[in-house]
């Protein structure tokens, strides 16, 4: 780096060199990524830049979104003392990125041209341009690279960010693709993957799923030998419910592609949920790239420690999400979940307000709103909660049965039977555990009590592992004291030991933390 590397804004000292912060000679505690964050401003002078820009700059090769640079702001803005609402250092400039709020000027200098600063300064933002993970920006650059080119690279990185705005401009983009090169492999795959995201996710109906799967089959038709082809097939088949037919998607893309990562972690989700949960936990640790880049693999290892019984490990790593991934709508998820499964009700209460603030909507915090509600004894709030959940997945069955169930009313028991036999008609070829959980609930409710816990025993059987939340939950509190309960949940106790003894006895057996290292058997 030639030329100056300490600058002045306004009052404040930056030392690029030793990344180091001051105002009147006090340091600030400004490191890591807000530092990152704050040099990356600098380089452009007092041009405003973009969302795009600074996650190519500053977090690649990560995938975040805007929400995570807008975190990163307010983190540095807490750092420097700047007032949001009267920012001196770090303007927010509506809908376009964020600028300095001055000039900064190179220490010595008395003319502060913008040529002379950017040279000192343009290492900061090449360097980590380069370090993109697809190769985006260099790629835009280059003129030989085609139209098309230029469309897939821009969907893929909208595609990878993970939250419903990014996910629909991504569609849009290998629509277009598509438009241009219908029997496109990449674009057919990557329009798969979008479309069953918005089943998956974003709480669409399966009609967008089911668009996906043939997309998905068109592009595994054209070219058996493409990995990422396979793995959206498997994404929409697991987006329609399919286990078996997404595990063979997944497991062929890996197959194809041993650093197919995203296939493998989506393969381990479904290891997990069949109550396999060292060939999960194993998934997960066995990844041949950046790990950081699958975005909803920490949760699932938290969840794969949990479920094994590992729980302060399990509690590091969902608080780690939480904490350092505002955006992660799995962690979001996750860790009020693991609260509540372990009696830890007024801290999950305040994790779901705290995810919810963050922006994220989804049927699985509203139906957890609605059980912290009956725990505390308020049925109004679960009645709107339960409400919430069903509009927020209308094609879900599961927060239509409790609307009505806890929906203030009392329950026709005409409804209840019919819903009773349809439940048990769909489960006959519903391969999900938790789906049998939803009858264990309508017969309990029609006062089969030695049913709902059959049902219950049928999950398990399918691979439901979950013992902590069949505990905490109101929704099964009527069953807790009948003897076949604690029958179920001792089944769920000893096959959770047998997965515990196949990791601890597995080469691959991970120190997790300090606080829980796993017992593993000296080899």
């Amino acid at each position: 780096m030639t030329g100056a590397s300490r600058y002045r804004l306004l009052d404040l000292t930056i030392d690029l060199a030793r990344q180091q912060v001051e105002r009147e000679g006090t340091r600030l505690e400004v490191t890591g990524l807000s530092f990152r964050l704050l040099a990356c401003l600098l380089a452009h002078g007092d041009r405003v830049v973009g969302f795009d820009e600074l996650i190519a700059e500053v977090w690649a090769p990560a995938v975040v979104n805007e929400e995570t640079v807008t975190q990163r702001v307010r983190l540095l803005r807490q750092a420097l003392d700047d007032d949001a609402r009267q920012p001196r250092y770090v303007r927010t400039v509506r809908s376009r990125g964020y600028q300095l709020g001055a000039m900064p000027v190179p220490v010595g200098d008395t003319a502060p041209a913008r040529r002379a600063f950017w040279p000192a300064l343009a290492a900061v933002g090449v360097l980590a341009a380069t370090a993109v993970g697809v190769g985006f920006l260099a790629r835009e650059q280059a003129p030989a690279v085609s139209a098309q080119r230029e469309v897939l690279d821009r969907a893929h990185w909208y595609g990878a960010m993970g939250q419903r705005e990014n996910n629909e401009r991504a569609l849009a983009l290998y629509d277009r693709a598509l438009q241009d090169a219908p029997a496109d492999v990449e674009a057919l795959s990557g329009a798969s993957r979008t479309r069953a995201a918005r089943t998956c996710l974003y709480n669409a109906g399966p009609d967008e799923a089911r668009e996906a799967l043939r997309l998905a089959t068109r592009a595994v038709s054209a070219r058996p030998d493409h990995a990422a082809a396979w793995s959206a097939l498997g994404y929409a088949r697991d987006c329609l419910g399919d286990i078996q037919g997404a595990l063979a998607g997944y497991e062929r893309a890996v197959r194809l592609d041993p650093a197919d990562d995203n296939s493998r972690a989506s393969a381990a989700y479904l290891y997990q949920e069949q109550g396999r949960l060292a060939d999960a936990l194993h998934a997960n640790l066995d990844m041949h790239g950046d790990p950081s880049r699958v975005r909803f693999r920490e949760v699932q290892i938290a969840r794969e420690y949990d479920l094994l019984g590992f729980t302060n490990a399990a509690e590091a790593a969902y608080r780690h999400v939480f904490d350092l991934a505002p955006d992660n709508v799995f962690g979001n998820v996750g860790w009020p979940a693991f609260l509540f499964a372990h009696g830890r009700f007024d801290e999950a209460r305040n994790s779901l307000a705290e995810a919810r603030k963050r922006g994220t909507t989804r049927a699985e915090l509203a139906q957890l709103e609605g059980e912290l509600a009956l725990h505390r004894g308020d049925r109004a709030a679960a009645t709107k909660a339960f409400a919430e959940a069903r509009s927020l997945q209308p094609s879900a069955t599961l927060p239509a049965t409790l609307a009505v169930l806890y929906g203030g009313d009392t329950v026709d028991p005409a409804w209840l039977r019919e819903r009773i036999a349809a439940t048990r008609a769909a489960l006959a070829t519903d391969p999900w555990p938790a789906s049998r959980l939803e009858l264990a609930l309508l017969l309990q409710a029609s006062g089969d009590r030695a049913g709902a816990i059959a049902a219950i025993a049928d999950a398990v059987d399918k691979g439901w592992r979950d013992a902590a939340y069949l505990r905490a939950s109101p929704l099964f509190a009527p069953l807790a004291e009948e003897p076949t309960f604690a029958s179920v949940l001792a089944t769920i106790a000893r096959r959770v030991t047998a997965e515990r003894e196949r990791v601890e006895a597995a080469p691959w057996c991970p120190t997790v933390s300090r606080a829980e290292p796993l017992p593993c058997r000296t080899r």
